[in-house]
């Protein structure tokens, strides 16, 4: 059973791929879903509101905080990319939402982080949240800022941050490296709730994942949070490995966590 905790949450980047998945399984976590993207976003439903807003416009983020208990922030781009678009997005824009988050009194925010901010460790090897950062490309390096950013706020103005480390978060697992980064959608509903329902979050890391026998992660760190997933890529493993070939070791994407983020973007 969800607790409702917070009478009016903000998702950011509804209109996204996680957005969508969220949508509708967030409005048991609240009185009042308010959706933002800068994409269309349709009507708003039963306990929804809409608010269009460019993170990098700060007077516009600031209206879209405005009057929230909660912020659940999908928002950005979630793919390598050149890094003028990324700036303004993820690093600009997060810096934005802490402010208003700051002048709005709001002190807890469920930050989408990524794996790929550790992306260059080896797939041969598991990691906590005390790992250093290794991003692998520009995204990931916004996703580090990010959780530094989050926790500058939470160190100096008290607002608490799950910073989820999201893995490969789709409907099923579509390749051999997703066996060991899958979210599936229901998992990825219940580490939000965690997030947002635990009494004490503190500024945490979080790695996104199912209950999958491959794992690259340790989560010991946020025990704290209550986080518990009940699916597994598992049951896919046999589906996965039968339509992929076995991976070419002298391919960085088959030998770090990144995937092929590691050998791809904006680089000359």
């Amino acid at each position: 059973m969800t607790i409702k905790v917070h009478h009016r949450l903000l998702l950011t980047g509804a209109a996204g791929g996680l957005g969508k998945a969220l949508r509708e399984r967030l409005k048991a976590n609240c009185d009042v879903l308010r959706l933002s993207d800068v994409a269309a976003l349709g009507e708003a439903g039963a306990g929804e509101e809409i608010v269009h807003a460019d993170l990098a416009d700060a007077q516009a983020v600031h209206a879209m905080v405005e009057g929230v208990d909660a912020i659940v922030h999908l928002g950005g781009i979630s793919v390598e990319a050149a890094f003028q678009p990324i700036l303004q997005a993820n690093i600009v824009g997060l810096y934005n939402l802490y402010e208003a988050a700051r002048k709005h009194g709001v002190k807890r925010v469920v930050f989408a982080s990524s794996n790929h901010v550790t992306g260059f460790y080896s797939q041969g090897e598991t990691i906590d949240a005390d790992a250093p950062a290794r991003p692998d490309g520009l995204y990931g390096l916004s996703k580090a800022f990010g959780e530094d950013l989050a926790r500058l706020y939470y160190d100096r103005w008290g607002i608490e941050t799950a910073c989820v480390r999201i893995g490969s978060s789709f409907a099923e697992p579509k390749d051999r490296r997703m066996l060991a980064t899958w979210l599936s959608f229901d998992d990825l509903h219940r580490l939000v709730t965690a997030c947002l329902t635990t009494p004490v979050l503190r500024h945490t890391i979080i790695f996104g994942m199912s209950r999958n026998a491959v794992t690259w992660w340790d989560n010991r760190l946020a025990n704290h949070v209550g986080y518990v997933p009940q699916d597994s890529s598992d049951v896919f493993r046999d589906a996965v490995y039968a339509r992929t070939p076995a991976p070419d070791l002298a391919d960085p994407a088959a030998l770090y966590q990144g995937g092929a983020f590691v050998r791809t973007g904006p680089f000359e």
